[in-house]
């Protein structure tokens, strides 16, 4: 049984929603890691403070708590837009 083949009633549902919610998390860090990497190394190599002071850690450590955080933010917010779609198909004249 695949995550394909998973609905709305199954008991497994919500381990469809938590799958959404990694992918979406895991596509927002691919753009981040870019949109991040790009500036970072640019200003290390035209920035004269920059190439004093931000070793190949400190790059790293930029890059990835960016990626880190668009991560975190988009798969929570998809969990939960997810939740509460589902939440008011139980009362569907309910206006939200």
């Amino acid at each position: 049984m695949g995550l394909l083949h998973l609905t709305r009633n199954s008991p497994w549902r919500s381990d469809a929603v938590m799958v959404e919610g990694v992918v979406a998390g895991t596509k927002a860090a691919i753009v981040a890691t870019f949109a991040s990497a790009i500036p970072t190394f640019a200003s290390v190599r035209m920035l004269p403070w920059a190439r004093a002071n931000l070793n190949p850690t400190a790059q790293a450590l930029i890059i990835s708590i960016v990626a880190g955080s668009a991560y975190f933010v988009v798969a929570d917010k998809t969990v939960l837009a997810t939740a509460r779609k589902n939440s008011f198909q139980a009362y569907p004249n309910f206006q939200s």
